[in-house]
């Protein structure tokens, strides 16, 4: 059971807002190594420049989406091991199989509560304490 403390989260999402309001979620749940990236190609340079233990990333982001991002992370050893969340505000049947077929770990359907973040962060993750 990791601590919420622990955890290293890069978010990744064109919408300045929703990067905040992920931020503010997770540093309720107790996590306090937060990175940020506007697009999957900023998130991809960050996240093999500092290795984090889970990304939460958008689906829809201009330069490079969500599931381009995934495909980029599991192609790469080693970072093809990191635990990724995809964020959507379409919980469309397609695009949740497409993104378990590249092997995300879970996804997050906007918009969601502390409460929600937490239980999907937990299922990927195990119990935070």
């Amino acid at each position: 059971m990791p601590a919420a403390s622990s955890l290293s989260v890069l978010v990744v999402d064109d919408q300045m807002t929703i990067r905040s309001l992920v931020r503010s979620g997770l540093q309720q749940i107790g996590v306090t190594t937060i990175d940020e990236a506007a697009d999957g190609e900023q998130g991809l340079r960050q996240l093999i420049a500092r290795p984090a233990s889970l990304v939460i990333t958008d689906f829809n982001m201009p330069k490079l989406d969500g599931l381009g991002l995934l495909r980029a992370i599991r192609a790469h050893p080693p970072i093809s091991k990191t635990a990724v969340i995809m964020l959507t505000g379409r919980a469309d049947k397609e695009l949740v199989q497409r993104a378990v077929q590249f092997g995300v770990n879970n996804y997050l359907v906007k918009p969601f509560t502390v409460g929600t973040l937490k239980d999907k962060i937990e299922a990927v993750v195990g119990g935070l304490t």
